[in-house]
């Protein structure tokens, strides 16, 4: 059976392109599990309308993965897919929080919830040996983690899928079905543009014990699950020795929380000559599981930049809204010691959370200025379905989203208003947090020094009247 793993894109979600992991793994599933001939679209990087793919290839099966902002572009593919004779399965986060909302459709077949590895496998077994037409839905109910319409139009819900106790024995992602020449680097603000970037990201746990209120880890879960050291350190291998990554980024959630293993992988990296293409952490780093002698171990393992979700100036948001289980004084060690090590900052805030007044706001950007990163990304905080935020602003507050689409967290609007906190006041934070951090002569003349600011000028002036602007 032909298949083919569908991420849609729409260019007001990300200007930046990197590869789709959840894809990637389910592919390798896939194949791992008897299914050879699967493809990946990933509309971030597609030349060819999906709709002309599906029309010069036919496929037999169309997964479809989808985060919020994106369901709706999710939706359209499913049509797409159904148009074309295909049997339509969607996942991804959105669907593991809002299933029956897709099951609904009649363009869609069935949702996988949660991780899906093995739940895709039993589902081509299952199609494979009852056939397509008509559907023998009764046959799919032993299937943990799905959801789908029956017959006579009610849904029905499976079993939860069990979250995979051991990483290790999850087939690698089917790297090779990626476009990669057609990435972007990793991080082009601080790097410039490499024509030529070969940029792979990797994963080496999944999930995250804590609970921050705007965060939703709808597949992976409030568990942490490390792989192997050894695992990482193979998989890491195969792409900078087969696949010739001139960069690798860590997409954990948490990646240093056992800071013993952390330790680890960087010693790994270091004995084994794979330190030579440098890496980063494209998420922020729990700053309350670091030392310094991680951040030497991470610049001799080939490590460039680390980014950190420092959220709030203010000791008491950071505690009681965001409950981010760290302190301003831990934020500022890591700091610190990575400064010592050489390597790159990156620093995340978030603006509007509830009970946010203008001076906490204010003590965000002063501490901003004081840890200096070389990157700041400001935020305006976007409540998530199945996160505790979400529920607070439906409980207590006005949400403003008449649409998915409209709850990105990269937007320059505020999503709601709660209590006193009033979205003009957010908004204008936001534009002066980026104004008093980027206007700064230095800063300006860095910006006007990177070969990718001249080579981007149309993107860069965008942003920049974005960023800048009211």
């Amino acid at each position: 059976m032909r298949i083919l793993l569908v991420s849609p894109e729409t260019p007001a979600w990300n200007s930046r392109s990197h590869i789709h992991n959840g894809l990637g793994y389910l592919a390798g599933a896939l194949i791992a599990g008897g299914y050879p001939q699967v493809d990946i679209y990933d509309g971030s990087v597609e030349t060819e309308t999906l709709e002309a793919r599906l029309a010069r290839e036919s496929f037999d099966v169309v997964g479809i993965s989808s985060p919020t902002p994106l369901i709706h572009e999710a939706w359209k593919a499913a049509d797409l897919a159904r148009a074309h004779g295909a049997l339509v399965i969607m996942g991804g986060p959105h669907l593991t929080l809002m299933p029956a909302e897709s099951a609904r459709l009649p363009s869609v077949d069935f949702v996988a919830v949660g991780e899906a590895e093995r739940t895709i496998i039993e589902f081509m077994q299952t199609l494979e040996r009852t056939g397509r037409a008509p559907i023998q839905y009764d046959a799919y109910k032993s299937i943990a983690g799905l959801a789908f319409r029956q017959a006579n139009g009610e849904l029905y819900y499976t079993e939860p899928r069990p979250l995979a106790d051991d990483l290790d024995a999850i087939p690698l992602p089917a790297y090779n079905l990626f476009k990669i020449d057609r990435y972007t680097n990793l991080q082009p603000l601080t790097d410039g543009l490499d024509r030529h970037a070969r940029a792979y990201t990797i994963v080496t746990s999944r999930g995250c014990p804590y609970k921050c209120t705007y965060c939703s880890k709808p597949i992976t879960g409030n568990t942490w699950r490390p792989r192997s050291v050894a695992n990482v350190l193979a998989e890491w291998k195969m792409l900078v020795e087969e696949y010739h990554a001139t960069e690798v980024g860590v997409t954990d959630d948490i990646w240093n929380l056992d800071l013993k293993r952390a330790k680890e992988l960087c010693r790994g990296l270091i004995d084994m000559g794979l330190n030579q293409v440098p890496w980063i952490t494209v998420h922020g780093m729990k700053v309350n599981h670091a030392d310094a002698e991680l951040f030497q171990l991470m610049k001799k393992a080939g490590c460039r930049r680390v980014g950190f979700g420092v959220e709030s100036g203010d000791e008491q948001i950071l505690k009681r809204v965001v409950k981010k289980g760290q302190t301003l004084d831990q934020v500022r060690a890591a700091f610190r010691w990575a400064r010592a090590a050489k390597l790159e900052t990156m620093g995340f805030f978030i603006f509007g959370m509830p009970g946010e007044t203008e001076q906490t706001m204010d003590e965000t950007i002063a501490l901003a200025l004081e840890l200096d990163p070389d990157l700041a990304n400001f935020m305006i905080a976007a409540p998530y379905p199945g996160t505790a935020l979400w529920d607070k602003v439906k409980r207590e507050g006005t949400l403003f989203a008449k649409d998915w689409a409209d709850v990105a967290i990269q937007s320059d609007h505020a999503h709601f208003e709660i209590g006193d906190l009033k979205p003009a006041l957010v908004e204008r934070k936001w534009h002066e947090a980026y104004r008093r951090f980027y206007f700064r002569p230095r800063r300006l003349a860095l910006r006007l020094t990177k070969a990718d600011t001249w080579r981007n000028i149309v993107p860069r002036a965008r942003d920049a009247l974005r960023f800048f602007g009211s």
